[in-house]
């Protein structure tokens, strides 16, 4: 039976299909995933993945940075575009003027090639490793003298999975001064109970060289851990920094195994008086989750970096 449409119902049709931006149409941002800087503290060369926005080699204006930290395990820094197609996304941002044009930066935060032992982007008990210094004093600043990334630490973000997330959010709250805001999607945040009852393989592969090696029980729980739990790095921040803008983005799936971790912490900072948000969304820790929530992430950074929080 012939189904008759309206004239301006199919006039709005077509105009939707015709006016809908496509892949082709869109600009398109560059990526590398081969580059390297050597690091004098860690005596070795490291590795990042990056991107550049479009319009990046035609004009001369520096960008916000947006830095990418990968996850724990098999995680690497390319897999945000590999795995979550995170160039496509900031394309789009980009093109429908949902966010400012930024660079990302993806640093390798492996040991080494075969990643037996994480390293949680944090500095070793024994100093042997100290990947988050190299971050600090080496890889960022060397980062804004490469590309034309804006020094101010207005102007940069980081956006972290799992084990990323943890570290995303840590340097925000400890060094408030140099990171505007963070997000993390499912950040590996353990209770004191959880670290204590993980067994001994699972302990030292994930925080073995962090807070030192062959310790069992409470005895895990020492200085070194404290320095990063975040429970207790939150207690120590000062909250009139992160009151009138949410510089802190918590997403966490329902089925998530850190679950718990990351509904303590966004307890803690509301406690705390640390403004943020905090998110729970149907998924558990894998990458069809964090795929599906880089969009809100992105843009969540964005605002921040306009200011359209209002500060």
């Amino acid at each position: 039976m012939p189904v008759n449409i309206p004239s301006f119902v199919f006039t709005m049709l077509v105009c939707t299909v015709v006016g809908a931006p496509t892949m082709a149409d869109m600009s398109h941002g560059t990526v590398r995933s081969d580059t390297t800087v050597t690091s004098t503290i860690l005596e070795k060369p490291v590795s990042y993945a990056l991107y550049l926005p479009p319009g990046y080699d035609t004009d001369s204006r520096s960008y916000p940075v947006i830095y990418l930290m990968h996850g724990g395990g098999t995680g690497a820094p390319f897999d945000w575009f590999s795995l979550a197609g995170a160039d496509t996304v900031f394309d789009r941002l980009i093109e429908e003027g949902m966010v400012p044009p930024f660079i990302a930066i993806a640093p390798d935060g492996r040991r080494d090639a075969a990643n037996e032992v994480a390293t949680y982007f944090m500095n070793d008990a024994d100093g042997a490793h100290n990947w988050e210094d190299m971050f600090l004093q080496e890889f960022v600043p060397l980062m804004e003298v490469r590309y034309r990334a804006m020094s101010s630490s207005k102007s940069r973000g980081l956006l972290g999975i799992s084990m990323g997330g943890h570290a995303a959010i840590a340097y925000t709250l400890r060094y408030p001064d140099v990171f505007a805001g963070s997000v993390s999607l499912s950040g590996a945040f353990r209770t004191a109970e959880q670290i204590t009852a993980l067994s001994q393989p699972a302990y030292e592969s994930r925080y073995g060289k962090a807070w030192g090696e062959g310790l069992e029980g409470d005895a895990r729980l020492n200085e070194a851990w404290a320095n990063s739990d975040l429970p207790q790095v939150v207690a120590e921040t000062d909250a009139a920094g992160f009151r009138r803008v949410p510089r802190i983005f918590i997403d966490v799936g329902a089925d998530d195994p850190f679950f718990e971790g990351n509904a303590d912490l966004h307890l803690d900072l509301k406690t705390a008086g640390i403004r943020h948000r905090f998110m729970v969304r149907e998924g558990g820790h894998n990458w069809p989750y964090w795929r599906s929530g880089l969009e809100e992430a992105v843009v969540h950074l964005g605002k921040i970096f306009t200011r359209d929080y209002g500060e």
